[in-house]
This record gives structure tokens, sequence and C-alpha cells, in this order.
């Protein structure tokens, strides 16, 4: 059955579950096959190639005939009409991240679009209401990727946040599977964003090096890199680099990434820094995207179901 609240109703999906916008690898194969499952695609824009971007909306249209939406990462998108450019796609949904709320908010909204902004702290998502954003998607630390450098847990951030604002909210960074998601909305969340767990889905586009490392990888086997700067924070997979990288971080962090295609679709896990969240601990299989949400939606009611009938007897006592 479709779950239905303040999001799924936004987006107009079935299933409140979003796809993370990882550079490279959020592109139409992988985000029309969550879009066709239910939940929600999102292509990124994080490569900071809009030709091949737009391109991949075109396929969109071709892939699926269900809502999908867009990430602006702002740190990486140098277009100054990035706003245009978005909105000439025809979507209406976008994620703002890795930056300001301030600096397109308002546009966006102005167009007619949904906009969430990515936080990871509770100052960023006071600060991101104040801009006007229709939602949030609040990030754990443990999740993979470009980092606060301070990070919180989803278990510390997530009710916290939620304690605060009105909003509705997206949980991002530790979710797997429908276990996770019944968490998240009992910590008060209406959506979950899947990250590491899509980059290992079938329909993914990395190499199978990638892949097969997520599967072999312990709940331990990520690093938390470049906590000092200069540049972004992130976590990523551990391998002899970034073990390295752990104790004695580059120069320059996004250096590093200047091979990532290498590593992404070549499979030299060693050429770049393999972005992976500490989920990968708990992933033991590459399934299809639809297999996946629907194993996430059919555990997270048998959760649901399972903790009422377990503990709702203590409400009539």
């Amino acid at each position: 059955m479709p779950i239905r609240n303040r999001i799924t109703q936004m987006l107009g999906v079935k299933y409140p579950i979003i796809q993370a916008p990882m550079g490279w690898i959020a592109r139409a194969p992988l985000a029309s096959a969550v879009s066709n499952a239910g939940g929600l695609g999102i292509i990124e824009t994080s490569s900071g190639d809009l030709e091949a971007i737009r391109g991949e909306v075109k396929a969109m249209r071709r892939l699926t005939d269900k809502p999908f939406g867009v990430n602006i990462a702002q740190a990486f998108v140098r277009d100054p009409d990035i706003v245009s450019f978005v909105v000439d796609q025809g979507v209406k949904f976008v994620t703002t991240s890795a930056g300001d709320p301030n600096r397109y908010c308002s546009a966006l909204k102005a167009a007619g679009l949904t906009v969430f902004h990515v936080v990871p702290s509770l100052d960023s998502a006071l600060k991101a209401i104040a801009a006007g954003v229709d939602g949030l998607v609040v990030e754990g630390g443990e999740g993979g990727g470009f980092k606060n450098p301070r990070e919180v847990s989803t278990m510390v951030l997530l009710p916290l946040v939620c304690s605060r604002v009105g909003v509705p909210v997206v949980a991002a960074g530790g979710i797997v599977d429908g276990r996770t998601m019944a968490a998240a909305f009992a910590l008060g969340a209406e959506a979950v964003q899947m990250g590491t767990r899509m980059v290992s889905a079938a329909e993914s586009p990395v190499h199978q090096h990638w892949k097969d490392a997520i599967l072999a990888a312990k709940e331990t086997d990520t690093v938390f890199l470049n906590r000092f700067g200069p540049g972004p924070a992130l976590r990523a997979l551990r391998t002899e680099k970034t073990s390295l990288f752990e104790k004695t971080p580059p120069e320059n962090i996004m250096a590093e990434m200047r091979n990532a295609l290498a590593l992404y679709f070549g499979g030299d896990m060693e050429a770049a820094i393999a972005l992976t969240g500490q989920v990968a601990g708990r992933i033991d299989s590459v399934k299809p995207v639809a297999q996946i949400i629907a194993e996430t939606v059919a555990e997270f009611d048998e959760t649901v179901a399972e903790m009422s009938a377990r503990y709702g007897v203590f409400a009539d006592t």
C-alpha cells in the first residue's frame, strides 16, 4: 500500500524513499529505476557537467513517467544560471546542498518548485527554515560523501531538528532498509534518503569493484577525512589511500578526486576516494532497485506492526 504523508503528497510518489544525488552516479539509469519503483530519483549536478545533466534529464523523460527531482550542489556548480537551468528542465522538486540556503531558495520557489535543503546541524536547519525552504534533508555524519567537519550522528541530529522545526524532514545517513526507515520515522522523519545502498544497486553505474568493496566492508571500514581542512570533510570507504589520508591528510583533498572516473567506472579503488557511508557494513548483496524499495517498504510495515503489537499494550495501561 502507498504511504501517505506530507512528503509523498508534495512529491507525488508512492513511497517516501529518495535516492541521494551522488556525483556522476545519480543519473538516468539509477534515478529512473528509483522513480519507477515508487520512490523519487534525483539527478545530480555536483559533477559540474551541465550539458551531460541536460541529456540525463531527457533520458529520464524516456525512461519514466514518474516524478523525479534535481539537486543543486552549490559548492560544485559554477554556472550562475543554474536556477534557470533547473527550472527549464521542468522538474517540480529540487534539493539544494553544500552552501547557503538563501542563495537559490527564493528564485526556485518563485518558479513554482518545491525546495528542500540538506543540513548537517541544527543551526543550518534553522537558517534554511528562515530562508523559506519547504522541507529539510537532515544528514547524519555516518552517511557517505562530503560532510560537516563536526559530524553528528543521525540518531542525535534527526530528533533534535524535528523537535525545532515544523516542515517535513527527510532522514539521511545510516538508512539502508525498513528497520532503519522505521527508526527514522520514530525520530520524526517523513521520508528517508539512501545513498550507499543505491551505489551498490544493480542499476548503479559504478564499477563492480566498488560494489564488491561495499559488500566486503565491515561497519568499521569507512574513514572520516579532512576534519580540519582546508576544504570539505568527507566519509569514504577504507582503502590504502584513505587509510593513509586518515592519519596524514593531503594538502588539497579535492585534488584527490581528479581521477574519480577511474575509480567510479574504471574500478581502480586507489585512483581517488570512494565516498561511502557506514551502512556499507550492513550491505551483503547487489539487488535491483525495485527489490530494494519493495523490501524496504515491506520491512518498514512489518517493523511498525511488530512494535505496535509488542508495546501497544502499554498505551492502554
